[in-house]
């Protein structure tokens, strides 16, 4: 298993913009419809934006008109990390970053049901397209 990634709260935000630090390590959530949840058919992967580290591909990203990318799967078991959220009265599944415990979002029991059945609601400052990958 790969160790964490540790950062000081000083290096993460020379690292990352306000908002991506809001989101990844204060575990925010950007405005619904405010960042890049288009679907495209553009062959690529989705990176973390703190360390990097592949999360998902956009041959699963589907279009959920939730505000918010969203995917039925992330691109391995290894990618991610589940952990029961009851923040701001709600019982949910939160998902952060496998490599270096970034908030990427919400996992939810609502996705398409032809596939896996879950819908990964990631804000997209969280992620970083990769194309070709």
């Amino acid at each position: 298993m790969r160790k964490k990634i540790e950062k000081s709260d000083a290096e993460w935000q020379a690292q990352l913009t306000p908002e991506q630090y809001r989101v990844t390590r204060q575990q925010g959530t950007e405005r619904p419809f405010s960042g890049d949840y288009r679907v495209t058919d553009e062959h690529g992967i989705y990176h973390c934006v703190c360390c990097n580290a592949p999360l998902f591909e956009n041959e699963h990203k589907f279009e959920s008109h939730c505000g918010w990318p969203s995917f039925d799967r992330p691109l391995g078991q290894a990618a991610v990390e589940e952990r029961f959220d009851e923040s701001h009265g709600m019982r949910r599944t939160e998902v952060v970053c496998a490599h270096c415990d970034a908030h990427l979002g919400h996992v939810f029991p609502d996705g398409p049901p032809e596939t896996t059945g879950l819908r990964y609601c990631i804000n997209s400052v969280a992620i970083a397209f990769h194309p070709g990958e």
